[in-house]
C-alpha cells in the first residue's frame, strides 16, 4: 500500500506541562499533511481555493497508542480510504520509527461557495487523480 508521508520533529511548544505531546497537535499534523499533499500533487486545487472551492472537514478523529515527546521524529502517513461523490475519507498513521503511535481519519467534503452558502461540488479531477495513487 502506498502512503503520502509528512515527516515531523516534535517541538517543545507542542508538549504540555507533563512533557508529552498535547493531543490536539495530532489533528494539526493531519491538516499539515493534507496541505503538503495538495502542494506536492494537486497545486491546481490550491488555486481553486481562492476561486470558491472549499475542502470542508466534516469530521476528524485520532486514536492514541503511545505518547510522543519533544524532539521525537514522527512520520505521518496519509492514504485515501474512500471517495464517494463529493466526499473523501483520509486515514492517517503516525509512526515513531517502527512503532505505530496513533491512527486517525478525516472526512472532507468538496464544496463551492455560492454567495453566503456552501454547495456540494465534485472532487476536482486533478485531486481525484492525485488521491487515486494513494488509495487502499
Amino acid at each position: 500500500m502506498r502512503y503520502y508521508e509528512y515527516r515531523h520533529v516534535v517541538s517543545f511548544q507542542e508538549t504540555n506541562l507533563v512533557g508529552n505531546v498535547y493531543f490536539t497537535n495530532h489533528l494539526a499534523w493531519q491538516g499539515r499533511c493534507r496541505e503538503l499533499f495538495l502542494r506536492d500533487h494537486a497545486p491546481e486545487v490550491i488555486a481553486e481555493l481562492s476561486r470558491g472551492l472549499s475542502l470542508a472537514t466534516v469530521s476528524c478523529a485520532c486514536e492514541y497508542f503511545a505518547e510522543l515527546a519533544a524532539f521525537d521524529e514522527v512520520v505521518v502517513r496519509m492514504r485515501l480510504a474512500e471517495l464517494v461523490q463529493n466526499r473523501m475519507r483520509l486515514v492517517f498513521e503516525y509512526w515513531r520509527g517502527k512503532e505505530l503511535v496513533a491512527r486517525g481519519e478525516q472526512q472532507i467534503a468538496c464544496m463551492r461557495r455560492a454567495g453566503e452558502k456552501l454547495l456540494p461540488a465534485p472532487v476536482p479531477p486533478t485531486l481525484r487523480a492525485a488521491l487515486a495513487a494513494y488509495a487502499e
